[in-house]
């Protein structure tokens, strides 16, 4: 699938400038790609989708005849269920209790499936009679048709009149006996894939619930690793995970979402290093990674992982021997991770779990943070420059981070042999002075909330005992 999204789409938290002055219209990348696909022979093997404000049977029909048999509707779906456009999405304040955590904001939502339903069946309805005006009974038949498309005559502004849109609407056509659209499957390969090598030596642990120990070579070619595995123990056992631990030894490159969604009692080990979205949706499972025992560089000042480490992680554990890219921590929501430095926009949209970084940051640091806690060895002293306070504070330390990042760091030593984690160690009292404690005002105030009232509902107790 090859997906075109136009400039006016997007998530509701994109700045301002983005949102007015990035991108092109989705009209010109579809057309572009349905010629090119077109002009390669490549059309029938490919689904192309297109998105960006499409609200009307009117855009979905333009689409179709620019070359896309697929589209995506969000914008207008969302203002169905109540959303009001005001653009407060990763301030966790959305007034509608659409995008927040909030729970008093939360209970504001008076969206119903009906609406919704409603809106996609008109949707199609209307599309359907475009259609039928045209002549087609199916939207395959209609894919590229762009000779029914015309450009308005008799425009007077001065910067449209002389518009050539002809690229735009020019009708490609298919190479000998290739097809307008997707027409052939193609094979994926996906019963080679590491996963089913992983399930099957987990045979024992998902039909007996015993422990399992296994190793494999890793190339950046295997991509998901242990996600079609965590399908499995999640068929035999739920959300509560393995009875009994299984860990695996990996050696190599692994691939881009290693450790996606790992279930409880799960532990991957890599060798080596690893690519983009390390450990998105983690559920549970420990991720550990740390560089060759034959290399020679130093792993604290060379980047080991990609980007967007973390994605969406909902628990679980991981130890990170080395720099991690971009993005870390990215909507995290319950992972606890330990790091010797990450790129810029760490722990950005982060609504819970814990981020430990051993090292630099990069700037813009926890955009749009408004849960979980984050510590960063603040060694040079220019942390506050990289900071993005508009949601956050930097808290003191209490007894109970001081014992936190102490279990942490230890089993990050124990795990990857670090000598970052073995330095902080060996002079533990005076390196936590250097640590700063990111902390969300709104989540602070949550957790406060709660502690008071257990000490009043344990009080009342002791009165009433």
């Amino acid at each position: 699938m090859v997906l075109i999204a136009g400039f006016d789409g997007g998530t509701g938290a994109s700045p301002i400038s983005s949102i007015k002055h990035a991108g092109l219209p989705w009209e010109l990348g579809l057309a572009e790609t349905h010629q090119t696909l077109l002009k390669n022979g490549l059309r029938n093997r490919i689904v192309v989708q297109s998105d960006g404000q499409m609200k009307t049977p009117r855009d979905l029909a333009v689409a179709t005849l620019l070359g896309a048999e697929e589209w995506g509707v969000a914008t207008a779906a969302l203002v169905v269920e109540g959303c009001i456009m005001m653009r407060k999405c990763h301030l966790n304040t959305c007034p509608v209790g659409i995008a927040t955590q909030n729970k008093t904001l939360r209970e504001r939502f008076d969206g119903r499936v009906d609406d919704v339903v409603t809106f996609f069946s008109y949707m199609a309805e209307g599309l359907r009679e475009i259609m039928a005006e045209l002549g087609y009974r199916t939207i395959n038949e209609m894919v590229g048709q762009s000779q029914h498309l015309k450009t308005r005559e008799n425009i007077g502004h001065w910067k449209y009149q002389n518009l050539d849109l002809s690229t735009v609407l020019y009708k490609a056509e298919p190479r000998d006996t290739d097809g307008m659209y997707c027409q052939r499957k193609q094979d994926h390969c996906i019963d080679a894939v590491l996963d089913r090598q992983l399930i099957s030596v987990a045979s024992d642990a998902l039909k007996e619930g015993k422990k399992v120990d296994a190793s494999f070579a890793i190339t950046n070619l295997d991509r998901s690793t242990g996600t079609m595995l965590s399908n499995e123990i999640s068929k035999a056992y739920k959300d509560s995970g393995l009875p009994e631990p299984m860990s695996v030894d990996f050696k190599g490159s692994a691939g881009q979402s290693f450790g996606a969604f790992l279930a409880k009692g799960v532990t991957f080990t890599v060798e080596g290093d690893a690519n983009d979205y390390w450990g998105k949706g983690l559920s549970g499972g420990t991720l550990v990674l740390y560089p060759d025992s034959n290399s020679d560089l130093i792993a604290e000042d060379n980047i080991i992982v990609g980007n967007v480490c973390f994605y969406g992680a909902t628990s679980g554990e991981s130890f990170i021997r080395g720099i991690a890219g971009e993005r870390f921590c990215v909507r995290n929501s319950g992972a606890k991770v330990v790091v010797e430095g990450i790129g810029d926009h760490g722990c950005e949209y982060m609504t819970g779990g814990v981020a430990i970084v051993l090292g630099q940051t990069g700037r813009n640091f926890a955009a749009g943070m408004s849960g979980g806690v984050a510590y960063v060895w603040d060694q040079m002293k220019d942390f506050k420059h990289k900071l993005n306070d508009e949601l956050v504070d930097i808290d003191p330390l209490d007894d109970e981070d001081i014992q936190l990042l102490k279990t942490m760091i230890t089993k990050h030593h124990e795990l990857t042999g670090s000598t970052v984690a073995d330095m902080f160690l060996g002079n533990f009292e005076k390196n936590l002075k250097h640590i700063v404690k990111v902390m969300p005002r709104d989540y602070k105030a949550v957790l406060e909330a709660k502690k008071a009232a257990a000490a009043n509902k344990d009080e009342m107790e002791a009165i009433n005992g």
